[in-house]
């Protein structure tokens, strides 16, 4: 029978599966919907324990992020290998969006595209960052394809169909739609790249 005047000393906090935890509760609801309060609940911890182990709310978000786009985030170096037609790769890369962003009930879309349209100026800041990685290289690989002219133009359209892709997921539209939506987008990409190559 244990001593009930022992003191039981407390497992020590795991900071990365904090990050993990907190990860999981910004996805779900978005950086401003998530209050200090819930974090803590979530974790298992006072406030001063979190401000100890992260520096701050954004800093946790920030380390999140990172966790996400390193692990999660769609793998678009994989898929844009230029082994195909730049059209017949882009359509894949909006299928596999489509189905990378419905893949979980609760955590859906892409975490760090719908970060960008955080309230607080920071922490969509810092989405951007993250953001930015992905866009140029998308720019990079349509740069190869495309006339010099078209590149902007094709980038946003890209872009814009991603974005709109992780947005419907969060709206909570089906797997099926947006695979289907994703081919109708890619079908545009066969002509704009066939008159890029046209007037180079």
């Amino acid at each position: 029978m244990k001593n009930p005047t022992v003191r039981q000393r407390r497992p020590a906090f795991d900071r990365e599966q904090g990050v993990g935890i907190a990860q999981a509760l910004f996805h779900a609801h978005g950086y401003d919907a998530v209050s200090v309060a819930d974090l803590t609940e979530a974790l298992g911890i006072a406030p001063p324990s979190l401000y100890a182990a992260y520096g701050s709310k954004l800093a946790l978000f920030e380390r999140a992020l990172q966790s996400y786009a390193s692990t999660e985030s769609l793998p678009v170096d994989e898929l844009l290998t230029g082994k195909k037609p730049p059209a017949e790769e882009l359509t894949a890369l909006f299928v596999a969006a489509a189905k990378h962003y419905t893949r979980d009930p609760v955590l859906r879309g892409c975490m760090v595209t719908e970060a960008l349209q955080a309230d607080d100026p920071d922490a969509a800041a810092a989405a951007s960052v993250l953001a930015g990685t992905g866009n140029a290289m998308i720019r990079s690989y349509v740069s190869r394809f495309a006339a010099a002219a078209h590149v902007e133009r094709i980038t946003d359209y890209v872009l814009m169909t991603l974005r709109g892709l992780s947005s419907y997921a969060c709206l909570g539209y089906s797997k099926e739609k947006l695979v289907d939506c994703s081919k109708v987008a890619g079908r545009a990409l066969i002509a704009e790249f066939g008159a890029g190559r046209a007037r180079r």
